[in-house]
This record gives structure tokens, sequence and C-alpha cells, in this order.
């Protein structure tokens, strides 16, 4: 299932379009893309019947490179699916197709936001995201039920959007997700835990529908 291209935000189609970006995408866009996937999963059932569509690049993206190892590892401990990965390169048209980008860096958000595109409205680093959402009432949103998992999407994007100049970051580190490139098991483990901490919000925030437990 392919959305239209040259879409963005302001389109009006049944599918939401969350773009994931790292530096490789070997490592955290990986994780990230695949745990969105394995959250929403939990919440809907299949994420496609919603019109979510999830998926990753990297500014200097390793273009058909399979995820690290250690990035499998991790997915494998939270029960998310690896199989079938291959890192793409950042385009022009991964971000005119998308209603949201998250990036693991402000580096990398400041890169999308220079290819232009009208990024900048739906851009932001996964941490910074989880913070304008956790600020957000969700009273205020659409009802998925009643208007759909897309339109509630769209418009916590556009709330997020306006908060941010009014709930900035605690520290400029608070909203960065390092690379574990080429480190132990356990760092990338560290990571794991830290990109499934910030999406819980999110994914629950962009569906209305609480992890099940």
């Amino acid at each position: 299932m392919t959305a239209p291209e040259g879409r963005g935000i302001a389109g009006q189609t049944d599918t939401f379009r969350i773009l994931h970006v790292s530096t490789g995408n070997v490592c955290r866009s990986p994780i990230t893309e695949r745990l969105t996937r394995h959250a929403l999963t939990d919440r809907l059932g299949d994420p496609l019947s919603g019109g979510l569509i999830v998926e990753s690049a990297g500014t200097w993206g390793h273009e058909g490179a399979p995820m690290e190892a250690n990035a499998e590892v991790v997915l494998a401990d939270f029960g998310a699916d690896a199989s079938g990965f291959v890192g793409r390169e950042l385009l022009d048209e991964h971000v005119i197709r998308a209603d949201l980008v998250l990036t693991a860096t402000r580096d990398h958000r400041a890169q999308v936001i220079s290819m232009g595109h009208s990024a900048g409205l739906r851009t932001f680093t996964l941490k910074e995201f989880t913070r304008l959402v956790r600020a957000i009432d969700p009273a205020t949103l659409p009802d998925p039920r009643d208007e759909g998992v897309v339109e509630r999407a769209r418009a916590l994007v556009r709330a997020a959007a306006a908060l941010r100049g009014w709930l900035l970051a605690p520290t400029a580190e608070a909203d960065e997700v390092y690379d574990p490139y080429g480190a132990p098991i356990t760092f990338f483990r560290s990571i794991g835990d830290e990109i499934n901490q910030a999406l819980d919000p999110v994914v629950t925030a962009l569906t209305g529908v609480r992890a099940p437990h």
C-alpha cells in the first residue's frame, strides 16, 4: 500500500505516513520504525487498517544494507519483527510524502527541514515530539472511533507544532537519541529502552488506545 506523492500534512488522503530518520538507517531508525509498527499492531491489530504507514531512512543511509545485528537483537527483546528490513538513504520524496517526521537528533531534524518541502511543521526529534504530546489534552483531539486514526494523527501533529515554541527542552541533550553504532549490545539495549519509552505516549496519542498490559 503506497500513498500518493506530494501529500504531506496538508493533503487529504486515507493514510498517514510516519518517517523515522537517523544517520545510517541501520541502528536507531530501524529500531524506531519496527518498534512503532509493533506498538501500533498491539493497539490496532493491523496499522494499515487504520491508515498508518511507518518507514525510515538515513541522512547518510546505507542504501540496501541490513540493519545492525545488535539492532535485531533489541527488536527481538521487545517481540518486534526485524525481518525484511532494507536500509535507505533519505530522499526528497520520503520527506514530501511524510505526514510526520521523527528524527533521532536535532541535527537530523535540521537536515530534514533544510530539504524544504514545508517540512518544518511536521518534523520533530522523537523525544521532542514525546514531550509535546504529553502536554496535549487527548480530549481536544478527534475521536478515532468517529473520525478515524488518520484525522486524529493529523490533528496531533498540528497541536504539537503549535506548542513547540512554548514547551522547550530542559537541556539540549534531552531531545537526543545517541548513536549505538559499533557499541556493545548493552548500549544498544539501553537505546532500545529509551526509544520504546519515548514511543509509548506517542503511539497512545496517535491511536487513542493505551498499550495492552
